[in-house]
């Protein structure tokens, strides 16, 4: 019996070293398929990836869980730099922006360092949009730097406290033990096939338009540093938003917010709809028949909210 333990045991540290080999390896091609689209900034020693396009008045994009510049690049970045500055930044630890918290970065710590960062660029004072999880970062962008921003944008932002737990497989990823022996499994085998098919319900009613997930990248998604930051952040999500919830009285910016009728993710009746009575002023705009994604497959009506805010922002 001995033996047989000593065989297994050697077989699953093998099976394990060729697992971190190939996580590697992986890790290496997506990120030569998929480089940085922009400039690394230094923020306190932080890097931060932004992507800046068009000129106009300054626009901030921050996109959701698991993503990265490149989910608001491939529609709604390139409608908007028609009339304005764009700046799209990685979220820390995702893309190629650093992590800097060890127990996962804040929304409060992220738009911080969102807000320096879109500071050394130039944009003092931007309107700020945020899809999903981005839009938690947004809210907390605009109670906590009141001074930094002109108008506000939320698209299908997760901003009231909910009651569904937080899935397996973040809760495995959030945990250091999970990092270290379950991510590189997901990195060396899950095939970046699957990981579009799942994008597909993300997307949902919709589909992942042509062309997205080979603009996306999948593979930067499914690197070991990014499936940990992400689930830390998406683990500690709801305390900061339950903490936070009780300042959106104090958001005086002009406030659009943007929610597809058919968003089974982030629920418009859940969030939007309570969220639009506690923003004095904010306009709700619900997409009829769409579903989480609207910065990629309703660009153009995403596009005249932003506009819509400059406008009552005096910048347009």
């Amino acid at each position: 019996m001995m033996r047989v333990g000593l065989i297994a045991l050697t077989l699953l540290v093998l099976l394990w070293a060729f697992a971190i080999w190939r996580a590697g390896r992986n890790e290496a091609r997506a990120e030569a398929a998929f480089p940085p689209e922009g400039l690394i900034i230094d923020v306190n020693g932080i890097p931060v990836h932004a992507v800046v396009m068009g000129e106009g008045p300054d626009v901030v994009l921050i996109h959701g869980s698991s993503g990265n510049t490149r989910d608001m690049t491939f529609a709604l970045a390139p409608i908007l730099a028609e009339n304005f500055r764009v700046i799209v930044f990685d979220r820390p630890g995702l893309g190629y922006s650093g992590s800097f918290n060890p127990d996962g970065e804040t929304i409060e710590e992220q738009a911080d360092i969102l807000q320096k960062a879109a500071a050394k660029l130039g944009a003092e004072k931007p309107i700020v949009a945020g899809q999903s999880y981005g839009g938690s970062v947004s809210l907390a962008w605009a109670v906590t730097r009141p001074d930094n921003i002109s108008g506000l944008v939320l698209i299908a932002a997760a901003a009231i406290p909910w009651e569904t737990p937080l899935d397996g497989f973040n809760k495995m990823a959030a945990t250091s033990a999970g990092k270290v022996a379950a991510l590189p499994l997901v990195t060396a085998f899950v095939p970046e096939w699957y990981v579009e098919k799942a994008l597909d319900r993300v997307f949902a009613p919709q589909t992942a338009p042509e062309g997205y997930a080979d603009h996306f990248g999948p593979g930067l998604t499914i690197r070991r540093s990014s499936m940990h930051a992400n689930a830390k952040q998406r683990a500690n999500l709801l305390e900061e938003v339950r903490a936070l919830q009780p300042r959106y009285a104090e958001i005086t910016v002009p406030t659009e917010i943007v929610h597809g009728t058919d968003d089974d993710t982030v629920g418009l009746g859940w969030h939007s709809h309570r969220l639009v009575e506690q923003i004095p002023g904010a306009e709700l705009i619900e997409l009829p028949g769409i579903g989480h994604m609207p910065q990629v497959v309703a660009a153009p009506e995403v596009s005249a909210a932003i506009i819509r805010a400059a406008e009552r922002a005096g910048l347009r």
